[in-house]
């Protein structure tokens, strides 16, 4: 379906059109006219799939022609690069519309806060907020959420994970109980439920490839020792030369440093971000690698989600991630709304395990990609336990890429 199809505002079609968008999502395509028809939703979607658009399109459609200074749309999302990340997309798609928006995070000064402040007090169309940012300006008592209409609730399973409920009951209690609620999430665990079922009235269910990476990702897992890591990354950005954007993740803070002194050792110009990185410096390293300035990031899990960088080529895991679920929001970061990208993950015998909940979660299997011989002996497809595991090789034996 085209957007000119969606009942969408000439200005707004104007921007998307400017933005080289022509044919909406399945989950644009569902979720667009049920806001329109102000139902409250929870749709589960896999990350890539354009859920921002999804609902900053009608939310926008609703604010033109606005006449008060009040705020409209609460979105409240788990990380600051992520509350980032959706502002900036507010901000595109309301180039020809006079719609204002503010994304309230913690890790500022107090120049920051006063900003924050302000926009509070006189009001912004659109609050895109942390949870405890947003509640430490509310403790304040100058927050005024009298007139909200629509409260947007993104990647809640992913802010349940992180102990963020009763931040967010505490906000929701400041807000009319007559709105238009919507839930995003990336699985539909129980705890997603049951909060569901609190604070949405009669909601439509939507769900969309749960779990799932996108098909455009070609996966492949590497068996080896943790001595070989760095050897195999070398040899896979030397064979991918071409590529411009390439998202390296690590399980821990302590490696990423690591990792970029190996690669610039190598002649692999890179950069690292993690939590320990000063908010700042982590939003300078975040745009210069989505306007292709840095072609290397190494990354923790902090932008697993919350990052919407357009054509990265390929996502390598150094570390396979600990939880199922975040494997497929890393590889989520390339091969987004029906692009292609490559993801790799390294993995050694006492991580089998974290593999096989990785492809049942995903329902495949994913196939191997054999090293040449000269980076050494290789493990075998054993587990802790002596057990041996079968692994699906490519039709061609070769580690180069396509």
């Amino acid at each position: 379906m085209k957007f000119t199809e969606l009942n969408l505002n000439k200005q707004l079609l104007e921007a998307i059109s400017y933005l080289n968008f022509e044919t909406a999502t399945p989950i644009q395509e569902q979720v667009i006219p049920l806001i329109f028809a102000n139902k409250d939703l929870i749709a589960c979607a896999q990350t890539g799939t354009g859920k921002t658009a999804a609902f900053v399109l009608p939310i926008l459609n609703k604010l033109i022609g606005k006449k008060n200074n009040y705020t409209d749309t609460l979105i409240i999302v788990p990380t600051r690069e992520l509350a980032l990340q959706i502002d900036q997309q507010i901000q595109g798609l309301s180039y020809f519309v006079s719609v204002s928006s503010i994304a309230i995070y913690g890790g500022g000064d107090g120049k920051d806060w006063e900003i924050q402040k302000s926009a509070l007090i006189k009001g912004a169309d659109i609050i895109v907020a942390t949870p405890g940012k947003l509640l430490s300006h509310l403790n304040m008592g100058y927050v005024n959420f009298d007139h909200i209409k629509h409260l947007v609730l993104d990647e809640a399973d992913r802010m349940l994970d992180m102990g963020f409920i009763d931040d967010i009951q505490k906000i929701i209690s400041c807000l009319p109980k007559k709105r238009q609620t919507l839930m995003f999430s990336a699985t539909m665990a129980p705890s997603i439920r049951k909060l569901a079922k609190n604070i949405l009235l009669n909601p439509i269910e939507i769900s969309l490839s749960l779990s799932k990476p996108a098909e455009g990702v070609e996966q492949k897992v590497c068996l080896l020792y943790e001595s070989q890591k760095n050897d195999v990354i070398k040899l896979l950005l030397n064979e991918r030369k071409d590529y411009n954007s390439i998202l390296i993740f690590t399980s821990t803070k302590s490696k990423v440093n690591d990792i970029v002194r190996e690669l610039k050792k190598n002649g692999f110009p890179s950069e690292g971000i993690s939590s320990n990185l000063e908010q700042d410096k982590r939003e300078d390293v975040l745009i210069r690698f989505s306007t292709k300035q840095i072609k290397i990031l190494v990354a923790t899990d902090v932008v697993s989600r919350g990052i919407d960088v357009k054509d990265i080529n390929m996502v390598i895991n150094y570390d396979i991630p600990h939880d199922a679920e975040d494997y497929v929001h890393r590889i989520g970061r390339t091969a987004r709304v029906n692009a292609k990208g490559e993801a790799i993950t390294f993995v050694t015998t006492r991580e089998i395990y974290k593999l096989k909940q990785i492809e049942k979660l995903i329902e495949s299997s994913i196939p191997e990609l054999l090293l040449p011989k000269h980076i050494g002996n290789l493990p075998k497809w054993e587990d802790g336990e002596g057990k041996s595991y079968e692994k699906k090789k490519p039709q061609k034996k070769r580690f180069y890429k396509r």
